[in-house]
């Protein structure tokens, strides 16, 4: 009781921030709503005498005010700002668009406050690990970064500039307190608000909470860095910054200092004489090469986390948001970019179809024909004017429309595409997101359906059933001695079964001579089968 109470005036407080920036609009616009919501909404809108928005938020653009409440609230929710713009499926496409720029900025804690976060995490003073130590750099809703350079050692007789992330204090117990209120607010609207059920919003926090999670423990982070340092090693054109590991630990991250002109600055790369058609390809064809050759990529590559060095190539920092794919979701995507492509409708229908995305009582037809209204608009218009957002926002629609039910992994995968395509458009204003995507999807597909790539599956496959026919013996074991138990279970007050069951269970335990070699012969059957197919 103390705990619901506690939130529901966590989130009354929060709407009566929003209601002070006239910022309700985005819970306003979205329909019916559960009567808990339409609660909150009611006690957010009581303006006391002395309350009143303020000349600037008047005279502001929605997405502004918006943005000022999210900073007057806090560092959760600039996140979950940021994560909803993530989500036009429930915000819609106009406020996602709006969320996308909430910057997460905040004014930097104190130095002194860091470098004893610093010693604490490392167990000794700055003085014995860095020559210097400046102030922050950047400042953002969880972390703030330091420029430093390490001290010289028999080990590392050179000393370095080091970039030092150290997290914000007291921003764990905030985000705790914050997000009991979100997960509480999304049970009561699966419970009791039926429509919402399609978007799962407790799968949505948990989302939040996961990502959130990640992003606090740096050396998390720095796992990621590492992981993607193996998987880029032998390409050109995209690399990411060397971890310290020496210097890093929970709450602090040290990476080496990127010395490169930052993407957002374009003025200044094309005054150093940078190919920006080449920069916009590049960032575009490594992306889908993380997605679908590793399954693995970074999901927050906008202008502010990617750097070029003197050479062209591309940096990409602050990998506190990563998504993955599995091989099936990867093979998945790229059959559906592709089919849009090749404007191959049916075919994308089908992959939808066969991945279970879409019920079987829908049409195909049908489908493939909404796939077309939402594919054919952007082909034959320049490049220029094709806008993913809008396709994005209509292929969510068809969503709605045929029950698809919501796939966090892929809407992850697909925001980020329309980032990256935004990165890749300040590059070159021209750049055509398909012409760059398009080799680099038939590449793939092409290696996933050679021979050897089918063997390797159909190999795995056979390890896979040898696993299950290792474990008949000891499930057919475990079977008799259930009957047996099962038969001698003549206590009045336990299980007693009927005598014609006991007759067909000792029928059955004096079969399994005979059901083995038969079972060996389905599991021979399967893998040629399975072989056949793959190959």
């Amino acid at each position: 009781m103390f705990r619901a109470t506690g939130n529901l005036v966590r989130l009354i407080r929060a709407g009566r921030v929003l209601a002070r920036h006239d910022a309700l609009f985005p819970l306003e616009l979205r329909g019916e709503m559960p009567g808990v919501v339409l609660l909150l909404l009611a006690a957010a809108k009581l303006r006391l005498p002395w309350e009143r928005t303020s000349d600037d938020d008047a005279n502001a653009e929605p997405a502004a005010r918006l943005a000022a409440a999210m900073v007057d609230l806090g560092p959760s929710y600039i996140k979950l700002g940021q994560f909803l713009a993530t989500r036009p499926d429930i915000v819609g496409e106009e406020l996602a668009s709006d969320m996308s720029r909430l910057q997460d900025r905040l004014p930097p804690f104190p130095t002194a406050e860091a470098r004893a976060i610093v010693a604490e995490e490392l167990g000794r003073p700055v003085e014995s690990l860095f020559s210097s130590f400046s102030d922050a750099i950047a400042a953002a809703s969880i972390a703030q970064v330091h420029r430093a350079q390490t001290l010289a050692s028999e080990t590392d007789p050179e000393p370095r500039d080091v970039a030092v992330k150290v997290l914000r204090p007291g921003v764990e117990a905030r985000f705790t307190r914050d997000l009991d209120s979100f997960f509480w607010i999304s049970r009561l609207m699966e419970r009791f608000h039926q429509p919402s059920r399609r978007l799962r919003p407790v799968e949505i926090v948990q989302t939040l909470a996961d990502s959130v999670k990640i992003e606090m423990d740096f050396r998390l982070e720095a796992a990621a860095i590492s992981e993607m340092a193996e998987n880029v090693a032998g390409d050109e054109g995209f690399r990411v910054p060397k971890v310290d590991w020496e210097l890093t630990a929970r709450h602090v991250l040290t990476l080496e200092w990127v010395d490169g002109i930052a993407a957002s600055d374009r003025a200044s790369l094309v005054a150093a004489g940078h190919d920006m058609k080449r920069l916009g390809r590049q960032v575009i064809q490594s992306f889908l090469t993380h997605a679908l050759r590793d399954g693995f990529f970074h999901a927050d590559m906008h202008q502010g986390n990617l750097f070029v060095d003197a050479d062209g190539t591309l940096v990409a920092v602050d990998f506190g948001i990563t998504g993955r794919l599995d091989q099936t979701q990867r093979r998945m995507m790229a059959e559906i970019l592709y089919g849009f492509v090749q404007r191959d409708y049916r075919r994308v229908a089908e992959v939808h179809f066969a991945a279970g995305y879409v019920p079987h009582t829908k049409s195909i037809d049908a489908f493939a024909q909404a796939l077309r209204s939402v594919g054919e608009p952007i082909f034959g218009r320049p490049a220029r004017d094709v806008s993913m957002g809008r396709l994005l926002a209509q292929l969510f629609q068809v969503t709605e429309q045929f029950e698809m039910k919501t796939r966090p992994e892929l809407i992850l995968l697909q925001k980020t595409m329309v980032v990256i395509e935004g990165v890749a458009r300040h590059f070159d204003p021209d750049h055509n997101i398909w012409d760059s995507a398009e080799p680099v999807l038939k590449s793939w597909m092409m290696e996933q359906f050679a021979p050897e790539t089918r063997l390797e599956e159909a190999a795995a496959g056979a390890v896979q059933l040898g696993r299950l026919a290792g474990n008949l013996p000891e499930f057919l074991a475990r079977a008799e001695r259930t009957a047996r138990l099962l038969s001698e279970s003549v206590d009045e007050d336990g299980l007693k079964l009927h005598p014609s069951s006991t007759e067909a269970l000792a029928r059955a335990q004096s079969q399994r001579s005979y059901l083995m070699p038969a079972l060996w012969i389905i599991i021979g059957a399967l893998a040629a089968v399975v072989l056949f197919r793959l190959i």
